[in-house]
């Protein structure tokens, strides 16, 4: 069981590590209309899915996401998403019992 968890932490942690050193840009000048808030269905090339502004917005109205800040305490204190909880990269592994297993998990990187 623990060797499970183990696994489970460290594809987790490369999961997030990957998407936050992706190189392929999200943004967009239009962003769609969100009919209703449902977990995000696009993958990029990385494994990691990416979710526009209006969709985290429907999402966190709903109480379907929560946001994990995962850069360090000094760019967290500079700014960050409203409501987002800094658990910084290097800390993932050790905190993923403080994680949501009924929502969405959005890690913002940059």
């Amino acid at each position: 069981m623990r060797i499970f968890i183990l696994v489970s932490v460290l594809v987790l942690g490369a999961w997030i590590l990957g998407a936050c050193n992706s190189t392929e840009s999200n943004a967009s000048a239009n962003h769609p209309s969100v009919e209703a808030a449902k977990p995000p269905t696009t993958v990029q090339a990385d494994g990691a899915k990416r979710i526009t502004v209006s969709e985290l917005q429907a999402l966190l109205e709903k109480g379907q996401a929560v946001v994990i800040d995962v850069r360090n305490q000094a760019s967290y204190d500079q700014s960050h998403i409203r409501g987002a909880r800094l658990i910084p990269s290097s800390e993932i592994a050790d905190r993923t019992g403080e994680l949501p297993k009924d929502k969405t998990i959005v890690t913002y990187c940059s």
